[in-house]
């Protein structure tokens, strides 16, 4: 099952990045999530996992298995029968903003059983998230720009 959401921000892909990699925040700024703790250090590396908590979901641990540091990254979480991937990619836009994309990537033998309990969910999440990250990034200041 594949699902995706797309955004665009005023924000350049610095203050997006900045906002993106910065996993710990994401509560602040998307209610999909109530907690993100870093199991081996708050930074955004390949190996790094995160225990996600989201309202009506099991818990869940993230393991980061791609990082292009500046414009996107990818989390992987194994579960009985499911394989999922999300990933996050920042595109620079030429009117000097930034294109969000998010998305997940589903596979496995239950993958189809767990969609129909959870799409509805799963597409909702993911608009919250893609508008979350765009605010968050619109109120990254310049100073503060991750390089």
């Amino acid at each position: 099952m594949d699902y995706e959401q797309t955004i665009d921000t005023q924000a350049d892909v610095g203050r997006a990045w900045t906002a993106l990699a910065a996993v710990q925040t994401y509560p602040q700024w998307t209610k999909s999530m109530s907690a993100v703790e870093p199991l081996d250090g708050p930074e955004l590396r390949v190996g790094h996992r995160f225990r996600v908590r989201q309202p009506g979901r099991p818990v869940v641990v993230w393991r980061v298995c791609e990082v292009t540091d500046g414009r996107s990254f990818q989390w992987e979480a194994r579960t009985p029968g499911v394989y999922t991937v999300a990933y996050h990619h920042l595109t620079p836009l030429p009117t000097g903003g930034t294109r969000i994309t998010i998305g997940i990537r589903q596979r496995g033998p239950l993958a189809g059983l767990v969609a129909l309990f959870t799409a509805a969910k799963t597409r909702r999440y993911l608009v919250l998230e893609a508008a979350g990250l765009k605010a968050a990034a619109e109120a990254v200041p310049a100073s503060e720009v991750s390089q």
